[in-house]
Formats: structure tokens, C-alpha cells, sequence
């Protein structure tokens, strides 16, 4: 479900992968008419995996739902001038920029030539100029050295690609800042994000770099002990797996009572639980060893017990509601070339604000016609010269679609 919370906002998107499209994503979900910049026949990440069997891409139908596409053919001149356009088109909600493809043509310098006030905010691998994704940038920043069993020798990669995820939100906060400012002073802004530095940022946010820098430590690996406080996974008598945490008084007191632990665990403040974690696990283990998990899931959630089930993602999605329809951030979505399904609309709930229902996943260039004849007010017979040509394409099938 969409809100229509940023009025007349128009957002031209030049993407690829997860950190900008994602960006995009998060600013249609909350009214912005997003425009995507679509390859003719798709870039380089449209047929990208999982993909259903003679089906589109369900990595990015999930990524691009709510955004118009316009399909161009980006190596002519011509469809250059157009994407160049359509990104300092007038009006108060447009000149706004969204990519992570860095080219002189769709540069901030070169586009507010046309238009001033241009908002545009380009997101980029590393710092210093060089190549990066989310998991080169993660294995600079420490991480795989330190989750599970990990060392600098040894890794451990994580499956979340938590940068990504960070930069996109990053990146949609920073173009409504941008938006808000030019509309009190009516000034553009050239925004640069790099994923290296929401990594590294984020690593002084939380004291990683500062213990390393003032206290001399690396952060050791734990395996699945939390850090600093008392948490980590037990394995119930008929083979389930939790995860308990006790960081808060109120959530070690629970678990205390749980599980039937004494006085003087009771009575530990977290940096003692954490120094006593491996006692106190061997003492929680045997606890949950000796019971089934239903019974261990009754006597957890009678007590209030902070605590998650290890599963996978297809027994979340057979089992859990939180994951389903009953969840009103889900919605049924009918994806051309996937089928239906549900699909996962505007996280934040806004009080006494009606949803909308998302739209799925464009064809590529399904709003080609559309956009040309909305933004840049062409008429039919210009259009019609466009396609002709081959400057711009859609709506068409899926390649990758042969059912």
C-alpha cells in the first residue's frame, strides 16, 4: 500500500541493483510519481536472479513496483537529450534527479544548464572514486571478521546486504531534505552518497571505530553470543532452534523467570551477564533441551520473553502473519509476467491516513507514451516519430517472458 504524503513530487530514476532503485522505491511508496529510465529490452540487472522459469525477474519486479518506465535508447544522442528532458522538466515537484550511474551527460553539472534548481542525488560505490558494492564494502568495514566464527582470515559474509538497504533509505531522507530546502529558498543541491561511507559512518555511530581507536580492541567474534549484553540460540528437544536476547532489565527478568534461573543471575546488570555468557547459556541450553518448543514457546510468551524462531523464509511465509495478508503492510499484487502474489507495500503505518493499493512492477517502457505526452507535453505525432526511430520503445513483453 502507497500514502499520498508527497503531493506532487516527480522523481526521475537512472538505475540499477538494490541501493537506488530501493531509493526509489521508498519515495513512490510515499506519493512521488517515480519515473524510471529503462534501457530498451532492459539493463543490466532486469533478468537478475531468482527469476520464475520462463518468467520475469523477481528481484526486480519487487525492487520497481509503484514507478512508471520509460523505455530509451540511451546510446543515441537523441534519447539522451530526452532523459536530459524529462530531468529538468519545469515545474515545482520535478528537476529531481535519482541514479547511481555516473555519466557526464546525466551529471548535475551538466543538467542544471537547463535547470537551476536541479536536485540530483548520485550514489556511488566508494569514496575515493574506486569500484564497490555492499559486500566489497562490508569486508572493509570489518564485519566478516567478526560475525559467527569469522576472522580476517576466516570471513564470514553475511546474506543481508545491509548497506544497500541503509543507503537507499539514506538517499530517499537526503532528496526530501533537498526538496524541502529548495522549496523555502528555492535552491537545487547536488547530493553525492557513497555506500563506503554509510558503512563507515555507521561503524563510528554504533562505537566500532572508537573502540578500536581509543581502546585499542578489535570486536571479537562471538559466534551467536550478543555483544555486551546476554543473547544467543538454543536448540529445543524436538530439533527447533531459538534465539533468546536479555538486553533490557525487563527482558533478563523474563528470562530469568523462564527459565528458571536464581537470585543472582537475576540480580546481574548486563556487562556481568555478558562476562558470565557462556555459564548462563549452558544453564539456559539444558532448559530448553529438556523441552519441546511448543512448550517452550508457551512458557516464553506467558513471560514475555524477547525471543525469535530460526526458520526459513518459505516457513515464514507458509506460517507466520506477520509475513501474510493479515498484516496490512502486505497486499495482494498481480505482477505481469510473475502472477499473483503478495507483495510488500509502505512500511510506517500512518494514522488516519487511507492506503493505496501499490501498482506492480512495469513493463519496460510500459509509460513511455505516457510520460512523453505528461512531462514534456509532446504531442502524438512527435511521439509516434520517436518510436519510429527507435529512440524510445514500449510497452513490450518481457524478453526473458515465454509462457
Amino acid at each position: 500500500m502507497t500514502y499520498a504524503l508527497l503531493g506532487n513530487l516527480r522523481v526521475l530514476e537512472s538505475s540499477a541493483f538494490i541501493a537506488a532503485p530501493l531509493a526509489g522505491l521508498t519515495l513512490a511508496q510515499y506519493g512521488a510519481d517515480v519515473i524510471r529510465v529503462d534501457h530498451i529490452g532492459g539493463g543490466i540487472d532486469y533478468a537478475r536472479a531468482p527469476r520464475l522459469p520462463g518468467g520475469r525477474s523477481l528481484y526486480w519486479t519487487g525492487l520497481n513496483k509503484g514507478k512508471r518506465s520509460l523505455a530509451v535508447d540511451i546510446r543515441s544522442a537523441e534519447g539522451r537529450e530526452l532523459v536530459q528532458a524529462l530531468a529538468t522538466a519545469p515545474g515545482e515537484g520535478g528537476g529531481v534527479l535519482l541514479t547511481n550511474i555516473a555519466v557526464p551527460w546525466l551529471s548535475h553539472a551538466t543538467l542544471a544548464q537547463q535547470r537551476a534548481d536541479l536536485i540530483s542525488c548520485t550514489i556511488i560505490g566508494s569514496s575515493d572514486g574506486n569500484n564497490a558494492v555492499d559486500y566489497t564494502v562490508n569486508a572493509s568495514a570489518g564485519f566478516p571478521a567478526m560475525t559467527g566464527h569469522g576472522s580476517v582470515d576466516a570471513p564470514v559474509n553475511g546474506v543481508l546486504p545491509a548497506w544497500d538497504l541503509a543507503c537507499a533509505y539514506q538517499a530517499a531522507f537526503a532528496v526530501l531534505a533537498a526538496v524541502q530546502r529548495r522549496r523555502s529558498n528555492g535552491l537545487g543541491a547536488e547530493l553525492r552518497l557513497a555506500l563506503s561511507d554509510v558503512a563507515f559512518t555507521t561503524l563510528s555511530h554504533l562505537g566500532f571505530m572508537a573502540e578500536a581507536e581509543i581502546l585499542g580492541q578489535e570486536r571479537p567474534a562471538l559466534g551467536n553470543h550478543l555483544y555486551g549484553a546476554f543473547g544467543r540460540d538454543f536448540g529445543t528437544r524436538d530439533g527447533r532452534r531459538v534465539m533468546v536476547a536479555g538486553i533490557s532489565a525487563g527482558q533478563w527478568r523474563a528470562l530469568c523467570t523462564a527459565c528458571g534461573l536464581d537470585a543472582e543471575h537475576l540480580a546481574m546488570d548486563e556487562e556481568a551477564r555478558f562476562a558470565a555468557r557462556e555459564p548462563i547459556a549452558t544453564r539456559i541450553e539444558a532448559w530448553c533441551a529438556a523441552r519441546d518448543f511448543h512448550e517452550v514457546e508457551a512458557v516464553f510468551q506467558q513471560h514475555k520473553v524477547c525471543w525469535g524462531l530460526y526458520r526459513g523464509v518459505q516457513d515464514l511465509v507458509d506460517h507466520d502473519p506477520r509475513a501474510g495478508l493479515e498484516n496490512p503492510v502486505f497486499e495482494p499484487l498481480d505482477t505481469p509476467g510473475v502472477g499473483s502474489h503478495r507483495g510488500a507495500g509502505a512500511t510506517v503505518s500512518v494514522a488516519d491516513l487511507p492506503r493505496a493499493a501499490t501498482a506492480p512492477a512495469p513493463w519496460l517502457g510500459q509509460h513511455t507514451e505516457e510520460v512523453l505526452a505528461d512531462v514534456l507535453g509532446l504531442a502524438s505525432g512527435a511521439i509516434g516519430k520517436l518510436f519510429d526511430t527507435g529512440v524510445v520503445a514500449g510497452p513490450e513483453r518481457d524478453p526473458y517472458w515465454t509462457s
